[in-house]
């Protein structure tokens, strides 16, 4: 037989070793039901020891902000870098550097509104010759057309209604539906006028959206005061309006609000505020509007300068503008008054290289042909646009109307200023004699009726 095996026995025997061997159908009844396990999982967090919290470091930045404008002060004397369109960013950052060393959950709401608003300069410094720009300004109008405001048909309103003349058929008494307003409507309005003057970032009062929705809208608008806007409040204007407006509400709000500031910001600063330049940007989302309520009175204003033109033209090139659209405004434009800015504005318009229709080709190769007998000397712009012209369009253009160009050619001459300048009538010339003849059974759109 063999040795009988000899049973293990714990020497402790005590309540622990009872409690630490469970009994049968205490582990059956825990087999059937999940459990923790009873290994600690615990773990030590060093990143928290490691780095400091968000709110923290934002108080640390702005006092350093403070310390350094501090010893500015003293040794430098103030040196505050604000730059002539982006005053309103600077400003408004160390306003938020001030606030958060202040407050800690306010100042991370009002960051997180602002960063929706734009923050970098989107407009490049223009660099102007002064030579273009004389010649540009001696075809310029000699007496502009008055620009009219908002405010001047609003006035022009209340004194025909104070003299109660009523003409029916009248234009003048369709530009404005005028309406009593209640008391207190007129007080939240007026109200409003101080919160976009000083507006900045962030939400825009939920009464000034609801404007473009009434019928009055304009009367409304007029009790915010328009032109003392900031920049910003500018740029959530033209993207409210651009938004809930049809093409010629969205142009009369371009013409009557959005041109004006945009001229007097150029003219003052000599460069236009980025908030300025995007809301153009947000106009073209209405290219009717846009062209019927910037573009096209710019060239009937007659006294658009060259740096405004190359702000404005550089909108359109950089953004992509429906065919109907820049083709019914180009046949517009050609059909003006020459103006520099025609010219260039054309150009602009020629280089996005369009399948345009025979009858804008027709009208454009018109425009130029003006010029066949003027005995003035005209400056590089028009040169330049009609390089581009035969450039792009020279194969849809008529054996004639090539011809017609070759004349033009040898009674309007480009002479360069410099001699390292190229003459760009050869380009012209050389231009022409490489072209084609007209594709036969090319068809143009039915209508340009879109703008």
């Amino acid at each position: 037989m063999g040795k009988a095996k000899k049973t293990r026995v714990s020497r402790g025997g005590g309540p622990a070793d009872a409690e630490a061997t469970p009994s049968l159908h205490e582990q059956i009844e825990a087999d059937r039901f999940a459990r923790p396990s009873a290994r600690n999982k615990d773990r030590l967090r060093t990143e928290d020891e490691d780095f400091v919290d968000s709110k923290l470091s934002r108080r640390i930045l702005s006092e350093a902000r403070i310390q350094q404008q501090e010893l500015a002060e003293q040794h430098g004397g103030a040196q505050v870098k604000v730059t002539q369109h982006g005053g309103a960013l600077s400003k408004a950052a160390s306003a938020r550097g001030a606030s958060s060393a202040l407050g800690g959950e306010d100042s991370s709401e009002e960051e997180e509104e602002e960063d929706s608003g734009p923050e970098e300069d989107v407009c490049e410094e223009l660099i102007i010759d002064e030579a273009d720009e004389r010649a540009m300004a001696e075809f310029m109008a000699r007496d502009p057309k008055p620009r009219r405001l908002l405010a001047d048909i609003i006035m022009e309103k209340v004194r025909a209604k104070e003299t109660e003349i009523q003409s029916s058929a009248s234009e003048a008494q369709s530009i404005v539906v005028m309406k009593e307003l209640h008391p207190k409507v007129k007080e939240m309005y007026e109200g409003i006028k101080w919160v976009m003057a000083k507006y900045r970032s962030g939400k825009v009062p939920k009464a000034f959206k609801v404007i473009p929705h009434m019928q009055n809208w304009e009367q409304i608008l007029y009790l915010t005061c328009p032109d003392k806007w900031s920049a910003a409040a500018m740029y959530q204007a033209t993207r409210i309006f651009a938004s809930n407006c049809k093409d010629k509400m969205a142009q009369r709000f371009y013409n009557l609000v959005l041109l004006p500031r945009i001229r007097d910001d150029i003219h003052f600063y000599k460069k236009l505020n980025p908030h300025l330049f995007l809301a153009m940007r947000k106009a073209l989302f209405k290219p009717g509007g846009f062209m019927k309520g910037i573009l096209l009175p710019l060239c009937e204003s007659g006294d658009c300068t060259l740096r405004e033109a190359v702000i404005v033209g550089s909108v359109l090139s950089k953004n992509s503008v429906p065919v109907l659209h820049s083709a019914a405004a180009m046949l517009k434009i050609a059909e003006m008054p020459y103006t520099g800015a025609s010219s260039f504005f054309l150009r602009v318009l020629l280089d996005k290289k369009y399948a345009l229709p025979f009858r804008v080709i027709d009208a454009v190769h018109a425009h130029f042909m003006r010029f066949h007998m003027d005995p003035r000397q005209y400056p590089v712009l028009w040169h330049q646009a009609l390089l581009t012209f035969v450039q792009r369009y020279k194969n849809d253009m008529s054996p004639e109307q090539r011809d017609l160009f070759l004349d033009l050619c040898n009674s309007q001459q480009h002479r360069p200023r410099n001699e390292s300048d190229r003459a760009i009538t050869p380009l012209i010339r050389r231009e022409l004699q490489t072209a084609k003849d007209r594709h036969p059974g090319t068809t143009e759109p039915e209508s340009m009726e879109a703008t």
